[in-house]
């Protein structure tokens, strides 16, 4: 019994020794990428896939293991609010987020602020007096000015219309700082134009299906409507085909906001007038090189401007 027990051990001793022998050095294992998130409104929108692109590509360059995840719809706040709880889970070292609502995403960001995960913020700013409310503090906003973008499609409607229109305005989401900064732009752009008289002016949620009938219905109240800006392109592409539906193609002058590549080929075709660029794929690039510095425990300065750029058919196909 006693030489079996002897045995026994023996072969357990040459095990161990084996299995110490053949497992890699643990100093030589690769360290774990810090694993950022970027939380986007939706990816059923070419402006938010381009945003997605610039920062995968920032991602890579740093050696930053990139998550990207949105809700199905921008209007979706309370799914994009859950996201971000469940990321907080898994350990984020940073998290990039373009809020679905200006007040609405709060309190979840005040969440990951408590998990001591600092806070960028992209193209939509966060509700002011709700951040104060709840002691949250963004380490960065990075984004266009929307006011200024505004400002430059109503200054094209009027040089374009030579001070005579019959508008229509589609709306951005009511209370998301994005589309209010644009419409309140374009109307301080066109409240010395008496001439210029909106008509109409309606939300369709960013979405196209809903700019096509939003539009659409705009149209039969009023029929004289002659040009309309919309505070997207997804939105204002959605109007052209209203447009079209309604055999006024070339009639009706459309203007909207963030030059994606259906949007230029609008312009390039003549059926829309002109787009105000963002590029959103610089956003995503800035964010991420801003949370390889928040890692590192360096500083990024508060406010990072996007340059905006208005977009007509000469400059279209660049």
């Amino acid at each position: 019994m006693k030489n079996w027990n002897l045995k026994a051990l023996a072969i357990t001793v040459v095990a161990s020794l084996f299995a110490s022998c053949s497992a890699p050095p643990a100093q030589n294992a690769a360290p774990a990428k810090p694993r950022v998130a970027l939380v986007l409104k939706t990816l059923n929108s070419p402006f938010f896939i381009e945003m997605q692109t610039g920062a995968k590509a920032a991602a890579d360059r740093l050696g930053l293991d990139l998550v990207v995840q949105a809700a199905e719809r921008e209007v979706d706040v309370e799914k994009q609010m859950q996201i971000v709880e469940n990321l907080i889970q898994t350990g984020i070292k940073a998290l990039l987020i373009t809020p679905s609502g200006s007040r609405e995403i709060v309190p979840v960001l005040a969440k990951a602020q408590a998990a001591g995960i600092p806070i960028i913020v992209v193209d939509t700013r966060i509700d002011p007096a709700a951040a104060t409310a709840a002691s949250v503090k963004t380490a960065t906003f990075i984004g266009s000015d929307n006011y200024e973008g505004g400002r430059a499609a109503g200054a094209e409607l009027i040089l374009a219309t030579e001070g005579k229109a019959k508008a229509a305005v589609l709306e951005g989401i009511p209370g998301h700082e994005t589309g209010d900064s644009r419409l309140r732009g374009f109307k301080d752009a066109i409240k010395d134009s008496p001439g210029v008289k909106v008509l109409a002016s309606q939300t369709a949620n960013w979405e196209r299906d809903q700019g096509f009938t939003v539009f659409q219905n705009m149209l039969q109240a009023h029929p004289s409507i002659d040009a309309v800006f919309a505070c997207n392109d997804m939105m204002a592409l959605g109007a052209i085909e209203a447009i079209a539906a309604a055999g006024k193609t070339g009639k009706i002058r459309v203007i909207g906001f963030d030059a994606v590549d259906d949007a230029r080929k609008a312009i390039d075709m003549g059926t829309m007038l002109a787009s105000v660029a963002q590029f959103p794929g610089e956003m995503g690039r800035m964010a991420v090189e801003s949370a390889a510095k928040l890692i590192k425990g360096e500083t990024v300065e508060a406010d990072q401007r996007v340059r905006i750029e208005l977009i007509k058919k000469a400059e279209a196909g660049k």
